[in-house]
């Protein structure tokens, strides 16, 4: 049984959400801490969750949503900490939902956006494809990759902290991590609001940059799911090349010796990557 939890809340320019949000955490968790992150907002953001209850911090300029994760989890003294996000998306109701298998033994758990809840349709199709790509470099089913709203073990999930970006993508990085150290992740289907107020991410470019991120952590997490399809790439297209170039001319070129050295080489540097991350690891799996 938990001694104590803490909820952290990232808000930049949320005067319209973040009382009613914290309002309602109070109420329905009056033991809870409550931490609001004021990300640098322009507006009355601080003023309007301190007068609703809320701890707050402040950055002095916005440093980004994953950098208020981080001053949030440092600060929070709880031994489980619920991070939420605080546009009026997620329902504080379903919080003892998600610590109930946090109870039962797992270390992570995420709230899982169900159909209708996605933002957009372009949004929907991303999160579909960031999910089934992490559920291939990671071999376990991961239901969403983005969500916001999640219960962690607090000592568990500072040890990542140091892999966190600062910008929109704390979710990704942190699922990805959780299962590379054997840590157990579970999910739990919820429904999102539309959020109160405008949407600080946009697709193209933040898109662009969650996919940088997965294959990043792609690459922390089993370097060789990376390394090796791209060897087994140029592999191909050597012997490709070999064969189309011997039953037209007779003779081995040296771009065939060039595209099977780099296989192997890939395939060297994906060995060595991935005995750098089973050291960086050690202990946890």
């Amino acid at each position: 049984m938990m001694t104590r939890l803490s909820v952290v809340l990232p808000a930049k320019n949320e005067a319209g959400a973040v009382g009613t949000t914290v309002a309602r955490l109070r109420e329905l968790l009056p033991e809870a801490e409550v931490l609001v992150v004021n990300d640098g907002s322009g507006d009355a953001t601080a003023d309007v969750a301190t007068a609703a209850g809320a701890l707050v911090l402040s950055h002095p300029y916005t440093k980004g949503n994953g950098a208020a994760i981080k001053t949030g989890a440092r600060v929070a003294s709880g031994e489980v900490i619920v991070f939420m996000d605080a546009d009026g998306q997620h329902d504080p109701a379903d919080i003892p939902r998600l610590l109930a298998l946090i109870e039962s033994g797992h270390d992570l758990v995420v709230g899982a956006r169900q159909k209708g809840s996605q933002a957009s349709l372009g949004r929907g199709l991303a999160n579909g494809f960031y999910n089934r790509l992490a559920s291939w470099m990671t071999g376990h089913r991961v239901e969403d990759l983005t969500s916001g709203f999640r219960a962690v073990r607090a000592d568990k999930f500072r040890e990542f902290l140091y892999l966190l970006p600062n910008g929109f993508s704390y979710p990704t990085t942190s699922t990805m991590a959780f299962f590379r150290a054997g840590y157990s992740v579970a999910y739990v289907p919820i429904h999102a609001s539309k959020r109160i107020g405008q949407s600080h991410i946009r697709l193209l470019r933040d898109g662009a940059r969650f996919l940088l991120i997965i294959f990043k952590i792609g690459t922390l997490f089993s370097p060789l799911k990376i390394f090796a399809p791209i060897a087994l790439l140029l592999f191909s297209l050597a012997s490709f090349w070999y064969g189309w170039t011997w039953a037209h001319h007779g003779r081995f070129t040296n771009m065939s010796a060039l595209l099977y050295s780099g296989s192997v080489m890939v395939f060297l540097m994906g060995l060595i990557s991935e005995q750098i991350t089973a050291l960086m690891y050690r202990g946890r799996d």
